[in-house]
C-alpha cells in the first residue's frame, strides 16, 4: 500500500548546509575562471554594450551583498515602496571602476564566504519565509525566501556561462570543459581494455 506523502512531517533534503555548500561550488568555479583569464584580458567584451571580464565578476562579486541585505540585514517581507537603486546604483558604479585581477578576486572570495557563512547559519524556517514581491512585475505575488537565495546562485551560474563563453572567444579552454574531456578519455580508456 502507498502511504500519502505528508508535507508538514517530511525531511528537508535541500536546506541551509546544502544551499550553503552548493554556493560554494559555484562560487570556487567562478574563482578559478577569474584566476585562469590573464589580467590584460579582464577588458575584453563581446560586444560594445556587453560587461567586460572585469565588469562581469565584479557584478557577480557584489550580488550576494545585495542577498545578504535584502534577507539578512533589513529581512524584508516585502518589496512595497523598496528603493531598488539605493543597492543597485553604487554595485552597477563599481563595476564600471578600476579593479585589479587581485582585487577582484580577493572580493569574489570575501563576498562568497560570507555569503555561504551566512547561509550556513540561518534555519529552515527562515527559508520557509515568503516574500512580497514588487508590483506590476512578471513575478509570482510572492515567493519564498529559499527561492531568493536559491536565485544568487542561479545567477552566479548564467554569468559563469557567460565567463566561459569569452574564455573560448579568447581562445582558452574553460576548466570545467577540460575536466569533463579529462573524465570522458578515461572512460573512453576503461572502454577500450575491456576484454
Amino acid at each position: 500500500m502507498v502511504q500519502a506523502f505528508d508535507y508538514n512531517t517530511s525531511m528537508t533534503y535541500y536546506g541551509p548546509k546544502e544551499l550553503a555548500d552548493s554556493f560554494r561550488t559555484v562560487r570556487n568555479n567562478t574563482i578559478t575562471i577569474a584566476e585562469e583569464i590573464p589580467e590584460d584580458k579582464y577588458g575584453f567584451r563581446a560586444h560594445l554594450d556587453s560587461r567586460s571580464v572585469a565588469e562581469t565578476l565584479i557584478h557577480i562579486a557584489h550580488v550576494p551583498e545585495i542577498a545578504l541585505e535584502i534577507h539578512g540585514k533589513r529581512k524584508l517581507t516585502s518589496f512595497e515602496g523598496f528603493d531598488f537603486m539605493s543597492i543597485f546604483g553604487p554595485m552597477l558604479a563599481d563595476e564600471k571602476a578600476p579593479h585589479s585581477k587581485a582585487e577582484i578576486v580577493a572580493m569574489l572570495r570575501a563576498t562568497g564566504d560570507q555569503f555561504a557563512g551566512w547561509l550556513a547559519g540561518i534555519s529552515d524556517d527562515v527559508l520557509a519565509q515568503t516574500m512580497q514581491m514588487p508590483p506590476n512585475s512578471n513575478n509570482p505575488p510572492t515567493k519564498t525566501r529559499f527561492e531568493m537565495l536559491l536565485s544568487v546562485k542561479e545567477h552566479e551560474m548564467h554569468h559563469r556561462g557567460q565567463l566561459m563563453v569569452l574564455e573560448r572567444m579568447l581562445g582558452m579552454v574553460p576548466h570545467l570543459t577540460r575536466q569533463m574531456q579529462a573524465r570522458l578519455a578515461q572512460m573512453q580508456q576503461a572502454q577500450a581494455a575491456k576484454p
